[in-house]
């Protein structure tokens, strides 16, 4: 009679190898169809570039994101937007899964509208214990094929791209989000902080057209607050 561990040894290992070999089967099936690209807004042939470094379950990118969105609106044509992956995991557990979501509502040339609404309903879905429940939803707001994207959202290939994404802002020097490249150039300050968006936007509007951006600055330091009228602050040349 055959030794009964050398059998259960045999029947584990088959039963291992069958699930790994369905669980590979599985993820091929999830990347079927896949397209690895930029999240680009605004001109993608725009010699000006901005990039944006974020992480969806970060408060700050959830600040900053409507004035990035005002830039891409007030330079539809002069501008190219990037947004770039940067999850931070240890602490932000859902970080990684709701980019993966994003990246998947891109699939379907929706990337831009997912992006808003995870930054809309923050507070709404990085608080639940379930979050998944929230990212189909939302994709059920926008209507598009929850086949395709629940199989996509798993994707190991869109996993990978994330994560290249926060290995090349490593590269780059990113340690925080939201961090902004101008053209290659990162956004800091003298001692290193990020500068505040104000100044983004003023160093966009140089870049995009320099002599205007020149006009409105000498305007802005020819004015000063004089005093209030009801809470509001009044201005006068000097």
């Amino acid at each position: 009679m055959k030794n009964p561990w050398i059998i259960i040894g045999v029947v584990t290992v088959a039963l291992f190898a069958g699930a790994f070999y369905l669980a590979g089967q599985a993820q091929e099936q999830n990347n079927v169809g896949i397209e690895l690209k930029t999240q680009v807004k605004g001109n993608p042939d725009a010699e000006v570039v901005l990039t944006k470094y974020s992480d969806f379950q970060c408060p700050a990118c959830q600040a900053v994101a409507p004035f990035a969105a005002e830039l891409v609106e007030q330079y539809p044509d002069q501008l190219r937007f990037e947004y770039k992956h940067f999850p931070l995991e240890q602490i932000h557990p859902f970080a990684l899964a709701a980019a993966m979501a994003a990246e998947a509502a891109g699939q379907q040339d929706q990337f831009y509208a997912y992006h808003d609404l995870l930054f809309e309903n923050l507070n709404e879905w990085s608080s639940s214990a379930a979050p998944a429940a929230f990212f189909t939803r939302y994709a059920e707001e926008l209507e598009l094929d929850m086949d395709q994207f629940r199989r996509q959202s798993n994707a190991s290939a869109l996993r990978d791209k994330v994560r290249a994404d926060f290995a090349e802002g490593r590269a780059l020097g990113v340690g925080g989000t939201p961090t902004f490249f101008l053209n290659g150039e990162p956004m800091k300050a003298a001692n290193g902080d990020n500068l505040p968006f104000s100044e983004i936007m003023l160093r966009v509007a140089r870049a995009i057209d320099p002599e205007a951006a020149a006009t409105a600055e000498l305007e802005s330091e020819d004015t000063a607050v004089v005093g209030e009228v009801e809470g509001t602050p009044v201005r006068f040349g000097i």
